[in-house]
């Protein structure tokens, strides 16, 4: 059960970092876990220019672990309370910055649940689980607190000269720098960090994105995407690794199932 000051910090500011919501044990099986799933030689699998895995899409389809992950209680009890309604995967994936990696661009995730998956309404929970320690150095996501109170910004294009375009981006929205500009002046811009094992719980609607990764400092970040059953996607233009097509709520599991994989 959140309490009523991280309730409050989430509502006004857009997210919240929860600190220690899985044991390092949980930590050390969902790490296994990605590695493992990043191997996987299908589409779902996004890959930097020289060939090597950083991302995949739907995990929790592809592995037992990530499963367990989605019907952890910390997980499901969070955005339950937060949405005030059941809740179902929209989209997870793994993300792996290696040194020199990806970038991401600004853009806000409910831009493409919206425009592309034909998602209604701006309800939903952006949950990232740090298997790394998130620091300023090693390209952690930076943000626009207060950003969700835009709703859908408007002034967002798809840009077909980004180097993944071919994969993601094409579905991609990004911020025009006009309005980033706006926004990071009316708003303010900040790093999202915290230690391996900690949760960060996002409104889709906040505007944000990451650097390169210049550091020697791997950085692997899950996330679990949810909406509240009601608010679905009416659209099945992307493949179910990117899009729901399941809609079930989530229900909590044992709290040690995914331990329990050690």
């Amino acid at each position: 059960m959140l309490d009523e000051t991280t309730v409050t910090t989430y509502n006004e500011r857009g997210w919240v970092v929860l600190p220690d919501a899985f044991s390092p044990t949980e930590v050390g099986v969902m790490e296994a876990a990605a590695l493992k799933v990043l191997e996987r030689p299908g589409p779902e699998i996004g890959r930097e220019a020289d060939g090597s895995p950083h991302v995949c899409w739907g995990m929790h389809l592809f592995d037992e672990r990530f499963d367990a992950l989605v019907h952890h209680p910390t997980l499901v009890d969070a955005g339950r309370q937060l949405l005030g309604e059941d809740v179902y995967v929209h989209q997870s994936r793994i993300n792996m910055k290696q040194t020199n990696g990806s970038i991401v661009a600004w853009h806000q995730d409910f831009g493409t649940y919206h425009r592309v998956d034909g998602i209604p309404d701006a309800r939903g929970i952006m949950i990232a689980v740090f298997l790394d320690d998130l620091r300023d150095v090693n390209a952690p996501l930076l943000a626009v607190p207060g950003s969700h109170r835009e709703g859908l910004v408007s002034t967002a294009a798809v840009d077909p000269s980004s180097p993944d375009f071919d994969q993601v981006s094409k579905y991609r929205y990004d911020i025009t720098p006009e309005t980033m500009s706006r926004l990071v002046d009316q708003y303010g811009l900040e790093s999202i960090t915290g230690s391996a094992g900690s949760m960060l719980l996002m409104d889709m609607t906040v505007v944000h994105g990451s650097s390169v990764n210049i550091s020697p400092f791997r950085r692997l970040v899950l996330y679990v995407n949810i909406c509240p059953v009601d608010n679905r996607g009416e659209s099945y233009e992307r493949p179910e690794y990117y899009a729901a097509r399941d809609f079930s709520p989530l229900m909590p599991d044992s709290t040690d199932r995914l331990a329990q994989f050690a």
